[in-house]
Formats: structure tokens, C-alpha cells, sequence
């Protein structure tokens, strides 16, 4: 007879894949930076005003997390005013592939998700 097979166990340390890696561009705004740069380079204040509700201060900080990590490159060009651009970097336009699954799944799924909670809600208050 067969036992169970062992189950993963899943340490929160900096050697843990998915809290390391997977959890800074899980954030609230990270990904959706992300997709803005798919189309390239782009302004702050563009970005700022294509990702609606993001307030300057956080999109400094998730700028330079994503650059931190090596998905979002930062160019100063040496004009008057200076311009700077981001774009997505190498190693961003590869963890956008399999984002844009995860974002295609939740699109098909949203409505369905939106009626679960729902439920669940009504449940929960009765």
C-alpha cells in the first residue's frame, strides 16, 4: 500500500521562491506597471497617468523595487529638462509571458470569482 505522498513545506525566508520573487510582483501595482511598459519605454507622469490610482510616491517605490529586481530599466537622457524613461528590461519582458496568462485566466474568470464572493458574503452574514 502506497502512502501519502510528502507535501511541500514552504519556509518564509529569502531563500523561498515564491516570498523572494513571487510575492514583490504579486503587490498591489507592480504588475500593472509591468504591462504598461509592454507597449515601451515610457514617462513617469505618462505611467502615472495610464495606471489610474496610483499616487506618485508609490509609483516612485514600485519603479525602483522593479528596477531593484532587474525588470524595469531606468534611462536618464542629459536634456534640459532632463527626460527619463522606463522600460521593461530582458528579464521583464520574460516574467510578462507567463503573467499574461495568469491576467487572460482572470479576465475569463472575473465574473464568476465576483459571484462566488457574493455568495460567500450572503453566507457569511446569515
Amino acid at each position: 500500500m502506497m502512502g501519502k505522498p510528502e507535501r511541500r513545506v514552504f519556509v518564509n525566508d529569502e531563500d523561498c521562491p515564491i516570498r523572494n520573487v513571487v510575492a514583490q510582483i504579486g503587490d498591489k501595482w507592480s504588475m500593472l506597471i509591468l504591462f504598461a511598459l509592454v507597449d515601451g519605454a515610457d514617462r513617469f507622469n505618462s505611467l502615472k497617468s495610464r495606471i489610474v490610482g496610483i499616487s506618485q510616491r508609490m509609483l516612485t517605490q514600485t519603479l525602483r523595487d522593479l528596477e531593484r529586481e532587474g525588470y524595469v530599466s531606468r534611462t536618464v537622457y542629459p536634456e534640459v529638462p532632463v527626460r527619463v524613461e522606463y522600460e521593461l528590461t530582458k528579464m521583464g519582458r520574460d516574467i510578462v509571458k507567463p503573467l499574461y496568462k495568469l491576467v487572460s485566466w482572470a479576465e475569463k474568470h472575473h465574473d464568476e470569482i465576483r459571484l462566488c464572493r457574493e455568495e460567500y458574503d450572503k453566507r457569511k452574514d446569515s
